[in-house]
């Protein structure tokens, strides 16, 4: 370029950087193989707290062919818009590859806005965009402006589009195709929207089943044999994918977590299997639909929270006795928001929230903070073999009409909990905060 413009304060620009490069590889790309590692990228992964994946060069190229060429199908006169941290695969291997394949543009932008996205895009030209699926709802949720059809954008691709805004969000904003996929970080099966039918992760060529699950005993069944039951059309169940040359599981750094993860003798002795940890719809065809996270681990913030290690922490505080934590739905957001149920060592109008908050800031990610804390002066209720009964916690979540028990809530933007009352049950549940 002759001249490629300046950087901004702090950055190199790399197109001055390298014109004096030669436009030669380096010998090492020719000692470079698939199953090399390309980078670690973390993730919430199917349990715990945030963890280094492998990904490799292998999966990188998957990517590259699968997004790249045959998804999401840009050329080099589009650009696509991206909000999402490059430490997140969605941004870091989907959008990238989704315009590195046809020579396409990537606008990156600092931050998210919401109120200032569609302009960005204007101001950009873009023509599509990245996203997860809260971000397709703090952009619904924004009031309809005159304008909102003036854009560019034709198609979208990511992850998470909730099926209740799915069409509205569409129609709205005048996009032709939604490329909505299903993948993670570290998992061998993935889906992806390639033929535009509305409300699916899309279809998999991969080797991958659907399984039934005892969500009481927590396990998949199995039958007589002791093999896995695949789910009929319109079932839903646990999602396992095959580990096979062609679709291995690379794991993580640690190797007893990239153990737990694996599903042995599912169908036949000897096969092993990945646990997504998903629980998925079969709608035929090979297509799919995502249901739910299971058991111990819940989604929010298109984040996965582990239960154990929150109760962990939470016990860590002094003046909690006994915590035990789960997800909750709250009207029109995705996934399930952090709640706890916590027994102190003093009555709750004593007890010390101000101190409470800035340990959880401390020792966990925001996402991972519970929502609702559920004050419970009683021993809590637990199973035979000594396991917190959470699915009668699940049913009544924050609704006052069904607990004798005090209940503090997190607000959007609050520095600390509050009492929640019948108002602002109300409030919450009409949708007037911003979780």
């Amino acid at each position: 370029l002759e001249n490629p413009g300046e950087a901004p304060s702090g950055y190199k620009n790399l197109a001055s950087e390298i014109k004096d490069c030669s436009s030669e590889n380096p010998a090492s790309t020719k000692q470079t193989f698939l199953r090399d590692p390309l980078f670690y990228i973390y993730t919430s992964g199917t349990t715990g707290l945030p963890k280094a994946v492998v990904f490799n060069h292998g999966r990188w190229e998957k990517a590259y062919g699968g997004f790249g060429y045959s998804a999401v199908r840009l050329n080099k006169e589009d650009r696509l818009y991206t909000t999402l941290p490059f430490y997140h695969a969605t941004g870091m291997v989907i959008c990238w590859t989704s315009v590195l394949a046809p020579a396409g543009t990537l606008v990156l932008a600092r931050k998210f806005s919401a109120s200032g996205f569609w302009d960005d895009v204007r101001r950009h030209g873009c023509t599509a965009f990245g996203y997860v699926g809260e971000l397709c709802r703090y952009l619904h949720e924004q009031p309809e402006k005159p304008n909102d059809q003036d854009n560019k954008i034709h198609t979208i691709v990511g992850n998470g589009l909730r099926p209740s805004i799915w069409k509205d969000f569409k129609e709205r904003f005048g996009i032709e195709r939604v490329v909505e996929l299903y993948a993670s970080s570290e998992g061998n099966v993935a889906f992806t929207n390639v033929f535009n039918f509305d409300n699916t992760v899309g279809f998999s060529p991969v080797s991958y089943a659907i399984v039934k699950y005892d969500k009481e005993k927590d396990e998949p069944v199995r039958d007589s044999n002791g093999n896995m039951i695949k789910v009929g059309k319109g079932e839903s169940g646990l999602m396992l994918g095959e580990i096979t040359d062609k679709t291995p599981f690379d794991g993580y750094t640690d190797p007893e977590k990239t153990e737990k993860s694996i599903f042995r003798n599912v169908f036949k002795k000897g096969d092993a299997w990945f646990n997504t940890g998903d629980m998925m719809r079969d709608i035929g065809f090979r297509h799919a639909q995502f249901v739910d996270r299971l058991g111990d681990t819940f989604r929010w913030k298109g984040e996965n929270v582990s239960t154990t290690e929150v109760e962990q922490i939470l016990d860590g505080f002094d003046g909690i006795q006994e915590s035990v934590v789960y997800g909750v739905e709250i009207p029109n957001t995705n996934g399930r928001a952090g709640m706890a149920q916590v027994r102190l060592t003093s009555h709750h109008s004593e007890f010390d929230f101000q101190g409470l908050c800035a340990y959880l800031k401390r020792e966990l990610p925001p996402y991972a903070i519970p929502v609702f804390l559920r004050i419970n002066e009683q021993a809590m209720e637990t199973t035979g073999t000594f396991k917190h009964q959470k699915n009668k916690l699940k049913e009544q979540k924050y609704d006052l009409s069904q607990q004798d028990n005090a209940v503090y809530v997190l607000l959007p933007k609050a520095d600390c909990y509050q009492q929640l009352d019948k108002a602002t049950q109300e409030s919450i549940d009409n949708g007037e905060h911003r979780f």
